[in-house]
């Protein structure tokens, strides 16, 4: 189940209080996901230190290679087609390349 609280700008109590099950929340994620124009290809110029770089990579790897989900989780990467988690993947190593990085996190990644 996953809950979901509505707030008003002025108050800090829920005003309103929804509980969805799991196949509810992943409907609403394949809904916004096949949305037109979801698939289109953006530009975006990004200036990041390398640190970030990569924690961000770790973070998308790690994101992406849960061994056992919790039942209880809304995990919208359960409905995300194989090719765009490996769109992601191959993101994250694309990242690490243009930083220098690679070499370093591999041998991060053998300690």
């Amino acid at each position: 189940m996953a809950v979901l609280f509505l707030k008003s700008e002025n108050d800090c109590e829920p005003k309103f209080f929804f509980m969805l099950a799991k196949t509810d929340v992943a409907r609403i994620y394949e809904t916004v996901l096949s949305i037109p124009g979801m698939n289109d290809n953006i530009k975006i110029t990004l200036t990041i230190s390398r640190k970030n770089i990569l924690l961000l990579s770790k973070v998308v790897e790690r994101g992406l290679t849960v061994k056992e989900p919790d039942e209880k989780s809304n995990n919208v990467l359960d409905i995300v087609p194989k090719e765009n988690l490996q769109e992601l993947l191959l993101l994250a190593t694309d990242m690490l390349d243009k930083a220098g990085l690679t070499e370093m996190n591999q041998k991060l990644q053998s300690l």
